[in-house]
């Protein structure tokens, strides 16, 4: 349920290969590569994916079909550099993740949402590819 009460939408996976332009089996590719987690239903275990998880497919897509980064690159670009770079942020100025750029924003989300942190990070590419090992991107000369 969103803040209003109402239900949230969302969408099968046949619904979402048609709208992002990509075969299921494609996108069952991507979750199983870490780059996304939609929901499950309790009874059937079928995927559900939000207005958000379409975002970031889409995004992903870009990423992969127009800019030529490959799986294993797409993860290790998740876990090294911020979400709001990545996913092209229209409010990063008003994010609190965007004003900590050393801290991951996962536990930035977590520290400015309480003790239960924020359940949309625990499905976030960012937060999905959170134990790849990577390196400092920039280093000091």
């Amino acid at each position: 349920m969103d803040s209003n009460g109402k239900r949230d939408v969302t969408y099968l996976i046949n619904e979402v290969s048609r709208r992002v332009e990509l075969s299921q089996k494609r996108i069952r590719e991507y979750e199983k590569g870490g780059l996304i987690k939609p929901a499950r239903e309790p009874r059937t275990n079928n995927r559900r994916y939000a207005e958000a998880d379409i975002s970031q497919i889409l995004r992903i897509r870009e990423l992969i079909h127009e800019h030529g980064f490959t799986v294993a690159c797409l993860r290790y670009f998740l876990a090294s550099a911020p979400c709001w770079a990545i996913f092209n942020c229209a409010k990063k100025e008003a994010c609190t993740a965007y004003n900590n750029p050393r801290i991951p924003c996962y536990d930035v989300a977590k520290k400015a949402a309480g003790r239960g942190g924020l359940k949309d990070c625990n499905n976030c590419p960012i937060y999905l590819n959170r134990d790849v090992k990577t390196m400092p991107l920039l280093l000091k000369s």
